[in-house]
């Protein structure tokens, strides 16, 4: 089997990890295997019965991710650069607070939870977010170390960001995702949008009943924990060149796990339970 196929067989071992608050799938606006505007496109073939349906209109922020796409696979060499104002768009904020809100999860360090922060009102904490993100004051605080057990008996760390941080991290993948879709290789299933345990077995069954008989099973040991910052930071800059969102990210890496009371400062790997870390994984994992 070639690489690439065996590259998807070990990526996809990597989805099945549990993260308290993942649906990476299903919440996602990419269509799979390639970008929703092209399934708009194919949509202009349809017959008159079907296309006479009225049709719902594109938010902006599903059409701002399209545009992204489209121009990240015109020039596979372009570095984007007007991102962070797009990050801190109301709109972006308040599709990016939906996801979260629908994933639910648990609180982080600063022991908030989604219902409070309801309670209190979502508006007013996406404006806050927004005032500290315009001005350049967001420090993302550091993540509430928790385990899980594996099916091996051992235990999972995972790193579970407060809500806000969540909202922050889901409006730079809103941004960012699209970008690096349109690079992403069509065997890779692990973490992808539209894409699921099943998409690669299904694949699998393809590949076997064209002839192929070898499979390639392979694990990367602590893989979430053993990323390379500065590896990862260049990956990133390949196709982003915004400083603004490069010093936000970097942030990320650096806020540290709060476990007991006591953080401990990472100097590699990006915490699994972060909703930017499945998509840094990937970007780390396409260029391997």
């Amino acid at each position: 089997m070639r690489r690439t196929e065996a590259s998807a067989r070990a990526t996809e071992r990597a989805s099945s990890d549990p993260t308290p608050g993942r649906d990476e799938r299903q919440n996602s606006s990419l269509g799979k295997g390639s970008w929703e505007d092209q399934a708009s496109e194919a949509g202009s073939h349809r017959g008159v019965a079907e296309t006479a349906r009225p049709i719902p209109p594109i938010d902006k922020v599903t059409r701002l991710r399209r545009k992204l796409w489209a121009a990240a696979k015109a020039e596979p060499k372009r570095r984007f650069h007007a991102l962070y104002d797009r990050v801190h768009r109301s709109d972006v904020l308040w599709e990016a607070w939906k996801r979260v809100k629908k994933n639910r999860g648990a609180a982080g360090v600063d022991e908030e939870t989604i219902a409070a922060i309801e309670a209190e009102g979502a508006s007013q904490m996406l404006a806050e977010l927004q005032k500290e993100l315009v001005e350049r004051t967001y420090l993302p605080p550091p993540v509430r170390r928790v385990y899980i057990p594996k099916a091996d008996g051992k235990q999972r760390a995972l790193g579970i960001p407060t809500v806000k941080d969540r909202v922050v991290q889901a409006a730079v993948k809103l941004v960012l995702e699209p970008i690096f879709e349109a690079d992403f290789e069509d065997s890779s299933y692990g973490f992808r949008p539209k894409r699921s345990a099943t998409d690669a077995l299904e694949k699998v069954r393809d590949v076997s009943n064209r002839g192929h008989d070898q499979v390639f099973d392979a694990d990367i040991r602590d893989y979430f924990g053993s990323i390379d910052h500065d590896e990862l930071m260049k990956k990133v800059e390949s196709r982003v060149s915004d400083f603004r969102v490069l010093v936000l990210i970097r942030r990320w890496l650096r806020a540290g796990v709060m476990e007991e009371g006591v953080t401990e400062t990472m100097t590699s790997g990006t915490p699994q339970g972060g909703v930017i870390s499945p998509l840094l994984s990937n970007i780390y994992l396409h260029f391997l």
